[in-house]
């Protein structure tokens, strides 16, 4: 076989941003018919087993599942047991990638700025970093129960919502990170493990306080500016410790790095994510339109890298 012909894109996925996995996965499908050079099929899944896997009799899967199962590791285990094609990290760096603490620890030991952050701990009654500080999930994305506490009415509440989940959901792990006021920039990385390059930056600017889930898919409110205006230097530091971080974390083929812009100029990484959206609020694929890669070229250029780098 020359090359992949039959692809399958998965949406769904059982963790928080399932919605949103559905609405990327489409996205995904629509781009590859697009591009027309493969059958492509579109399927849901939960959480799928290594035997639905190899049933899927698929040269490349493109698997565009948000949260801890689908991008985290366990999926990515599924596929390198079952020997398949796949686009997006191995397991050891979709692990380190989901895991934002681990991801700061890459940051700082490579001299990347990045905020002070420890793990929450439910028995504090004040927060061992001061105020400010954000409380969030250490392995969940798109601003999942993520909390801004400037105050200590804000930290007591979000102290208690925090417990709260920790209880649903066995085995979940809360951070808390120092408040940079600042605004907020991603970058793209193409390719990260080959010829590995950054996509034009993004500037994010919500009307809500902070750029959290609704900002992210359900409003039309926010403001996203490809290539802006930045300080002397900004482009250029924050493409290049993108670049620098995702490689030594191991990611491969494409993923975006957020980072926080402060008032004078300095930039400071906030996390990794190793399968962006393909929504139609999706900064991935707008920054690489607006580089010259339209959605069915993007998308049909990560299958042959999936395919370039398939187990023998």
């Amino acid at each position: 076989m020359s090359g992949p012909r039959r692809v399958v894109v998965l949406g769904g996925g059982p963790d928080a941003e399932r919605e949103v996995s559905l609405n990327s996965s489409q996205g995904v499908y629509d781009g590859l018919v697009r591009s027309g050079k493969y059958d492509v099929e579109r399927i849901v899944v939960d959480r799928p087993s290594v035997a639905d896997l190899r049933a899927m009799k698929a040269d490349v899967v493109v698997p565009v599942l948000h949260g801890p199962f689908g991008e985290g590791g366990p999926l990515q285990d599924r596929f390198e047991e079952a020997s398949i094609a796949y686009v997006g990290c191995g397991p050891i760096a979709a692990r380190l990638a989901m895991d934002k603490l681990a991801t700061k620890a890459a940051a700082w030991r490579l001299g990347i700025p990045t905020a002070s952050a420890v793990v929450f701990n439910v028995n504090d009654d004040v927060s061992p970093l001061g105020l400010p500080v954000v409380v969030k999930p250490v392995h969940e994305g798109s601003s999942v129960g993520v909390h801004l506490c400037k105050t200590k009415e804000k930290w007591a509440s979000a102290r208690a919502a925090a417990a709260k989940d920790m209880i649903a959901h066995p085995g979940r792990v809360y951070m808390l990170e120092k408040l940079i006021d600042a605004s907020e920039l991603t970058v793209g990385v193409y390719d990260p493990q080959g010829d590995a390059r950054a996509l034009p930056p993004i500037h994010i600017q919500p009307a809500t306080e902070f750029y959290d889930y609704e900002a992210k898919y359900l409003r039309d409110d926010t403001k996203y500016t490809v290539d802006p205006p930045l300080p002397a230097g900004v482009k250029e530091a924050i493409s290049s410790r993108a670049i620098k971080l995702v490689k030594d974390l191991g990611v491969r083929h494409l993923c975006r790095v957020d980072f926080l812009l402060d008032k004078s100029g300095g930039a400071w990484m906030l996390e990794v994510n190793t399968m962006p959206g393909f929504t139609s609020h999706s900064l991935y694929p707008k920054a690489a339109a607006h580089a010259g890669t339209p959605l069915p070229d993007l998308v049909s250029a990560l299958v042959e890298m999936a395919w370039r780098d398939r187990r023998s």
